[in-house]
């Protein structure tokens, strides 16, 4: 931490406000009292990377969270979250009981899923030439 100083001093500017995920992964590495450089040799990757990931939305590959989250001494859940809140996206697509259908089916082996998934799009192309055919 010798340049921690020096660091502070010649960082540059931001000429755009920090997405909030870089933010968030700033300040998770700035309380733990680690500088990119730090950070870089501490979860195998190059300093270039962590300034990427600081001043973009995009989050780091899975493969590398378990080792950043160690380093920042956080849970992986504190590491996703912003503010101590959790993203939670809202599911697209069906309701009911097609969700619960579809969702199971997302779990079974990728042949069972193209084979259902070519079931669905016979029948929906069928229903779509029969209701063409009707008007």
């Amino acid at each position: 931490m010798e340049n921690a100083g020096y660091n502070l001093l010649m960082a540059r500017k931001l000429s755009k406000p920090r997405p909030k995920v870089g933010a968030h992964l700033a300040a998770l590495r700035i309380n733990a009292g680690l500088s990119q450089v730090d950070l870089a040799e501490r979860i195998g990757v190059l300093q270039q990377t962590i300034a990427f990931w600081e001043q973009t939305a995009k989050p780091p590959r899975s493969e590398i969270l378990l080792k950043l989250a160690e380093a920042l001494d956080v849970s992986i859940q504190t590491l996703l979250t912003e503010n101590g809140v959790v993203a939670v996206k809202k599911k697209g697509g069906p309701n009911g009981k097609l969700r619960k259908i579809f969702e199971d089916a997302s779990r079974l082996p990728r042949r069972q899923q193209e084979k259902i998934a070519e079931f669905v799009s016979a029948f929906v192309n069928q229903y779509k030439q029969n209701g063409a055919q009707s008007r």
